[in-house]
C-alpha cells in the first residue's frame, strides 16, 4: 500500500517486513516507551542479534561478560528486554535461527518478491535480490516503523545495470558488484534505485544476486534489485516463512508479474561485460577504489584524496598489487558468508595451509550456514588449514569483540567496506571475494584465486 507523494508531501509507504537488531533499535524502542506507545505489528517483525553478537560461544547471558565489551554486551541485553516489553520474537542466543539479519531473511523465506522491507542497516539492500524494494532507515525511522507500520518516502529514480556474459572460472560475483562501483564511483547511483539485468542476471543463482545487491550502497544507491524468476521461486519453496500450498500458487502467479515493462525508460544505464572480468580487489579506502586483479595500481594524477589514501594503505601507485604481503584474513559479513561462499573458500583452502603470520577468520552468516558447513565437513577443511571457525555474527566486518584488524595491519576481506579505521584502529582493508581471499591466505600476500583452480 502506498498513499501517494505530492510536491509538498512524500509518499507512505507500507512496509511488509521489519528486519530489526540491537546496534539501531534501543533510542528507537526508548522513544515508543516515553511516548506510551506500543509496536503496531509485532508479527511483521523479524529480530535478531548479529552486530555486537561475539562469535565465541555463548551458553548464557553471564557468558558475555566474557566475551564481549562492555558496550555490546549492553546492546544485547537491552534488545532482550525490548523484545520481552513490546512481544516480539527474538533469534537470541538459544535460537537455531539467529544469525546476520540479511542472511536469516531469505533462508526463512520472510524475504519475498514484491515486499517492502526495511531495517536499521544499510546493507538491506540485500534482500532485493529476491524482487524486493528493500533498503535502509535510520534510528528516528525504526521507531516510525515500529509504531506505525508505515513510512514516509520521495520516488526514487531509476537505473539500469546490464549485464552481459558469463562469469569465468576464478570470478565470482563479488568481483562482479565491485567492477560496477569502479565504473560508476561510490555516488553513481545516489538518489536512484538499481535494477540488476540482461543475460547474466538470469544466470546468477540467488546468493550471487543476494552479493551484488548487498553493496549497492557502496555504489550510492537507494537499493538494489533482480526482477523474480524461477531461480528465486525454487530458492523459496522449501524455506519455512513462504507462503504454502494454494496460498503459493497464487504467491507465484503476483510474483511472475514483478518484472520490468519492455521499453521501459531509465534514468540511468550502464554495461557490464562480464566476460572480461578477472578477479577484483580494492587498493584504497572506499570501494569505489577498485582494479583487477592483474593490473597495476593506478597512479593518483594530482588527486590529493587518491594519494592519501594510497599513502594511509601504504600502497605503491604503478605498482602490482599481487604479492602485497598481508596480515589477515576475513571471510564472512553479510557480503559473503553463506554456504556458497564457504564452499568457494574451502575448495581453495582444501590441502592446503594458511601462510605463517597470516590470521584466517572464517565467520558464517547464520547458525543455519554453520550448521550445514559443518555437515559438509568444511569446518574441518578451515581448520585444518589453519583458519578460525566461529559462531555467527557481523564480526569483523565492523571490527567487533576482540575480531578486529591491529593497527597498521593489512586484511584482505570479504566485506563491503574498506573505509580507513573500519575492521579496527588503523586497520587497513582490501575488499575481495571468498576466493580471493582464501588464496590470499595461502599465499601470505594478495593472490590470484584463478591459479589455485
Amino acid at each position: 500500500m502506498v498513499i501517494q507523494e505530492t510536491k509538498e508531501t512524500p509518499a507512505i509507504l507500507y512496509i511488509d517486513l521489519h528486519l530489526i537488531h540491537e546496534v539501531t533499535t534501543p533510542q528507537a524502542f526508548q522513544s515508543l516507551r516515553d511516548k506510551g506507545l506500543s509496536v503496531r505489528d509485532p508479527k511483521k517483525v523479524l529480530a535478531t542479534m548479529d552486530h555486537s553478537t561475539p562469535t565465541l560461544p555463548v551458553n548464557s547471558i553471564a557468558d558475555l561478560d566474557i566475551v564481549a565489551e562492555k558496550g555490546p554486551a549492553d546492546q544485547i541485553r537491552d534488545m532482550i528486554k525490548n523484545c520481552e516489553d513490546f512481544g516480539i520474537e527474538l533469534h537470541g542466543f538459544g535460537s537455531d535461527k539467529r544469525g546476520i539479519v540479511h542472511v536469516i531473511g531469505p533462508e526463512l523465506g520472510a524475504t519475498q518478491p514484491g515486499k517492502t522491507i526495511v531495517c536499521g542497516d544499510s546493507h538491506t539492500s540485500t534482500h532485493g535480490a529476491f524482487g524486493a524494494l528493500a533498503f535502509g532507515i535510520g534510528t528516528t525511522e525504526v521507531g516510525h516503523v515500529l509504531a506505525s507500520q508505515c513510512l514516509l518516502q520521495r520516488k526514487p529514480k531509476t537505473f539500469a545495470v546490464n549485464m552481459s556474459g558469463a562469469l569465468k572460472s576464478g570470478v565470482s560475483a563479488k568481483d562482479i558488484i565491485l567492477k560496477i562501483i569502479q565504473e560508476v564511483g561510490v555516488d553513481g547511483g545516489v538518489g536512484h534505485i538499481i535494477e540488476y539485468r540482461g543475460q547474466t542476471a538470469g544466470l546468477l543463482s540467488l546468493e550471487e544476486r543476494m552479493t551484488i545487491c548487498n553493496m549497492s550502497i557502496e555504489a550510492g544507491a537507494r537499493a538494489g534489485m533482480f526482477a523474480p524468476d524461477d531461480k528465486t521461486f525454487d530458492y523459496l519453496i522449501d524455506k519455512p516463512m513462504s507462503p504454502k500450498g494454494l496460498d503459493w500458487d497464487e504467491a507465484i502467479q503476483r510474483w511472475s508479474r514483478l518484472v520490468t515493462d519492455e521499453n521501459a525508460e531509465f534514468d540511468k544505464e550502464v554495461t557490464i561485460d562480464v566476460d572480461r572480468l578477472s578477479p577484483m580487489v580494492t587498493y584504497g579506502t572506499n570501494p569505489g577504489m577498485a582494479m583487477q586483479i592483474d593490473d597495476v595500481v593506478p597512479a593518483s594524477n594530482g588527486d590529493l584524496g587518491h594519494k592519501q589514501s594510497l599513502n594511509y594503505m601504504q600502497i605503491e601507485a604503478d605498482k602490482p598489487i599481487i604479492g602485497k604481503e598481508i596480515d589477515v584474513v576475513f571471510i564472512g559479513s553479510c557480503t559473503n558468508s553463506r554456504i556458497s561462499d564457504l564452499h568457494d573458500a574451502a575448495e581453495i583452502l582444501k590441502g592446503r595451509k594458511v601462510s605463517n603470520g597470516v590470521r584466517a577468520l572464517v565467520v558464517p552468516g547464520s547458525q543455519a550456514v554453520k550448521k550445514e558447513a559443518e555437515s559438509l565437513g568444511l569446518d574441518k577443511i578451515f581448520e585444518s588449514a589453519g583458519a578460525e571457525w566461529r559462531e555467527s555474527g557481523c564480526s569483523m566486518c565492523l571490527g567487533m569483540n576482540g575480531d578486529t584488524v591491529g593497527n597498521g595491519q593489512l586484511a584482505v576481506s570479504t566485506s563491503n567496506r574498506n573505509f580507513e579505521g573500519r575492521q579496527g584502529k588503523g586497520a587497513r582493508t582490501i575488499l575481495a571475494s571468498p576466493k580471493t581471499a582464501a588464496a590470499s591466505a595461502i599465499a601470505g600476500s594478495v593472490d590470484d584465486p584463478r591459479k589455485y583452480s
